[in-house]
């Protein structure tokens, strides 16, 4: 998947459930050492995690019929910075 392009993800307005964000592929050696989450208003990050390779969120809430932006942004160990967005698409399933 090329992370340049945003991803569309359907998600049931009434879920609460967890997305992985994985950067193992890109790090090679490396390893996250910070992240920040940024989301569009009306979708809630409940929780969020990470280790060596992957940022893991755990989202609720929206509106059926929106869609929400969510990017996540990493640093690494060695000082590298990437940032990967996904627009989930709320709706009733």
């Amino acid at each position: 998947m090329d992370w340049k392009e945003t991803l569309l993800i359907q998600r049931d307005a009434d879920s609460l459930l967890d997305w992985v964000f994985d950067w193992s592929a890109w790090l090679e050696a490396d390893t996250i050492q910070s992240y920040t989450i940024a989301a569009d208003p009306g979708i809630t990050v409940d929780n969020d995690s990470h280790d060596d390779t992957t940022v893991t969120i755990w989202l609720s809430g929206g509106t059926p019929g929106a869609d929400y932006e969510v990017t996540v942004s990493v640093t690494t160990a060695s000082g590298r910075a990437d940032d990967r967005t996904v627009k989930f698409l709320t709706v009733n399933k």
